[in-house]
């Protein structure tokens, strides 16, 4: 068969489609379709009608290149497809892709636009189009944000609809019957007479059609999948210990290998004897990489004992080395020389405090937190003269390929990234360390596959913790009423420590300061929130809800001390202040659920706290008990704005995993340095909520926005917040410091 007959073009694109900015085959149309990268490795017989959609003889694979790190990515993707494809979810199967820039993400513009969410002026909007034109350029293929669903609700649902009607065609020229008389069902276009032909019998014909355009998307009162409880594709795989990641993956010929770097993040090597190592039972090689070491073994647990062997002169902290001096730094940043944005600044603030002696005064404090996904990072590499393979799960594909390129000056089209199923990240896999030193072993062992895996020692100490964060807080209440809040808060950041480490600068203020603080839709008199960029200091990097996850937690619970400095009812003064019409419903919603206009009873306390982020407004009711061991956390409420909940099942499973997260952190979590090394190396001094401490949570999904969005992240910010207003609700005592265990206990 000749090439004509396996693939359609190299652009296979909808003409005209209007839905929100067009999408072209899964590109939103900015004048000129980029290439399918389905068709550089086509076989014979195969057909990429999108970039999305690939049929054979053998079945149907729906490509879902963002990435999936236990999150459910993959089936809510393959859903959105399969949605306007007309197949079921047991008739594909799912693969995410080779890195390409077809697969950018059109979403990130929302969140790297600065304007408020709620903001839809035509400014807004056209600034949010000029950056969604900027990740095409630049081929933004990357997984964070929130923003996989969003990214792919119209994107992805075209790819379907225009190869579900393409097919039409295609059996129309067969059969010389109308499309338009046609249906499709369970993979097979249905003929007029009842007549079932399969896709699989189709693909080839189709891709050589023009493809349709001017099509409509379907009503979700029509969804067949879509909006419906659905069991993931991974479900099986995970639930009998059968599911494959990148830490399982070992080719024929593999060597192991493990590192050990500088536990001074940054810091160099000033020398290593590595003698008693190299003696050592399966050791084969002992390598120097940047900034460390690496031991090359017969298996993994051999390399780990003998890297433990290797005795080694490490160099200084090139940040300051103790905790005193980063609290100090942050302190130090609260003026007007670091002042890097001030986004929010209604009314009069200044102004408002004059005359007044009453002013309600707060600190608050949230430190560095360190990823810890239970999968240790690890990544596989093979490096022959003209090609590089790097299996590894990650979120940023093509930050790898063109940093491998670099490394081994292999053409970057050389780069194969096979992107691996992860066991956990909340950011973690948005850096690439692993994958570079990785590369650097596999480099001096050229034609030898290398398996790097970091000891979760290493893991945890070398990882780029959440920015650590200070806030000082002023308000003025008036008359029963929230009348001034000014909001200051001090961190590194994140976006400049993290895209430096990609050789990138990140021009102008980084909003990931004040994220989670000065978009909210507040109705305050005269509100300010200001952000001052601290100095760099450990090295870090987004985790999960990135500036949002510490900022959710300052700005409502100093909210709240207003609130009560104003003597109002926490709920209805939220409820007063907030003009926006989805945000006052879901805390309408969640004031429901937990029934709070109730007493919550004699030593138990009810906090709520609202956060948008990433868009979506989150508002949370908590109930504690204060015990005379220590606070217990009873129950959690929890309301979402998504504008549409795609998979019922798996939106309530991010929600309730995501707050058991955010408390398990807020109340027990750190990382803190002693002469510029992480004191916590594993999960027994970083540990999780565990199961007895663990409420039963209850969440309610809203769509009632025109904006579909993501919950990957959202649900965290508000948790701690409605935490420690339940505790002082409870007990008359303000946490303002994360982690709590160092002022209160917990049963």
């Amino acid at each position: 068969m000749g090439r004509a007959g396996t693939i359609a073009r190299r652009t296979f694109m909808v003409g005209s489609v209007a839905v929100m900015s067009g999408v072209a085959f899964g590109y939103y149309m900015y004048r000129k379709p980029g290439p399918n990268p389905l068709l550089d490795d086509l076989k014979e017989g195969e057909a990429a009608l999108t970039p999305y959609v690939l049929i054979n003889a053998s079945g149907i694979t729906l490509i879902t290149p963002r990435a999936d790190s236990g999150q459910g990515a993959y089936s809510v993707q393959a859903m959105m497809i399969a949605e306007e494809l007309d197949v079921d979810m047991d008739q594909v199967s799912v693969s995410p892709g080779v890195p390409s820039p077809a697969y950018y993400n059109t979403a990130l513009a929302a969140e790297s636009a600065p304007f408020r969410p709620t903001d839809r002026s035509t400014m807004a909007n056209t600034t949010r189009g000029v950056m969604d034109a900027v990740m095409k350029f630049m081929g933004m293929q990357l997984t964070g944000g929130s923003t996989t669903v969003p990214d792919g609700y119209e994107k992805l649902r075209m790819a379907g609809a225009v190869a579900r009607e393409t097919l039409k065609l295609a059996a129309g020229k067969r059969t010389g019957q109308d499309p338009k008389k046609m249906t499709t069902e369970r993979a097979h276009v249905i003929l007029p007479d009842g007549t079932r032909i399969a896709y699989t019998d189709l693909a080839v014909e189709a891709a050589q059609i023009e493809p349709v355009d001017h099509l409509a998307l379907r009503h979700h009162s029509k969804w067949r999948i879509m909006g419906t409880p659905q069991q993931r594709l991974d479900i099986v795989a995970k639930s009998t210990g059968t599911q494959r990641y990148g830490i399982d993956f070992e080719p024929e010929g593999v060597v192991h290998a493990t590192v050990r770097t500088n536990p001074r993040k940054g810091g160099v090597m000033n020398g290593f004897d590595a003698t008693n190592a190299k003696a050592m039972r399966g050791v084969k090689q002992v390598l120097p990489i940047t900034g460390g070491v690496a031991v090359v073994a017969d298996n993994t647990w051999r390399a780990f004992a003998a890297a433990e062997a290797i005795d080694i002169d490490w160099g200084a902290a090139p940040y300051q080395p103790e905790m005193d001096a980063h609290w100090q730094a942050l302190s130090d940043s609260f003026n007007d020389d670091h002042l890097d944005s001030r986004k929010r600044d209604d009314g009069d603030v200044d102004a408002a405090f004059e005359g007044t002696t009453e002013v309600v005064e707060a600190e608050y404090r949230a430190p560095y937190l360190a990823h810890a996904p239970l999968e240790p990072s690890n990544a596989t590499v093979l490096v022959d003269d003209d090609r590089v393979d790097v299996w590894s799960g990650t979120q940023v594909p093509r930050f790898v390929q063109a940093n491998l390129a670099k490394l081994t000056g292999i053409n970057v089209d050389n780069i194969h990234v096979h992107v691996q199923m992860m066991g956990g990240s909340f950011g973690q896999r948005l850096e690439d360390d692993v994958e570079r030193q990785a590369t650097e072993i596999a480099m001096q062992m050229k034609g030898t596959p290398v398996k790097l895996t970091y000891r979760r020692e290493e893991d945890m100490t070398h990882d780029h913790p959440r920015q650590i964060a200070m806030a000082r807080g002023r308000g003025v209440v008036k008359d029963g009423k929230v009348h001034a809040l000014d909001l200051g808060i001090a961190m590194p950041s994140v976006m400049s420590s993290q895209m430096g480490r990609q050789g990138w600068s990140v021009p102008g203020p980084d909003l990931q300061i004040v994220a989670g603080a000065w978009e909210q839709p507040l109705s305050i008199p005269n509100y300010r929130v200001s952000g001052y960029r601290a100095p760099e200091l450990a090295p870090v990097s987004s985790w999960r809800s990135v500036g949002a996850s510490t900022n959710g937690f300052f700005h409502d619970v100093f909210l709240d001390e207003l609130i009560h400095a104003a003597g109002a009812d926490p709920m209805e003064e939220r409820l007063r202040l907030m003009w926006h019409k989805p945000s006052r419903q879901v805390l309408e919603a969640v004031a429901e659920m937990s029934d709070w206009a109730t007493k919550p009873g004699e030593g138990r306390g009810r906090g709520v706290a609202f956060c948008t982020s990433f868009g979506v407004p989150v508002a949370e009711v908590i109930d504690v008990t204060a015990t005379p061991d220590g606070i217990r956390i009873d129950n959690v409420w929890v309301a979402a704005e998504v504008g549409r909940v795609i998979d019922p099942v798996n939106f309530e499973n991010l929600v309730q995993g995501g707050v058991i997260f955010a408390l398990g952190h807020a109340i027990n979590c750190e990382i803190t340095y002693a002469d510029g090394m992480a004191e916590q190396d594993n999960f027994y001094a970083f540990e999780g909520l565990r199961m007895r401490q663990a409420p039963v949570i209850e969440v309610r999904g809203l769509e009632n926005d025109i904006h579909v969005r993501g919950m990957g992240e959202p649900m965290v910010p508000p948790a701690a917040a409605a935490l420690s207003n339940a505790i002082f609700a409870a007990t008359g005592q303000r946490i303002r410091e994360m982690p709590m265990n160092r002022h209160i206990d917990f049963v």
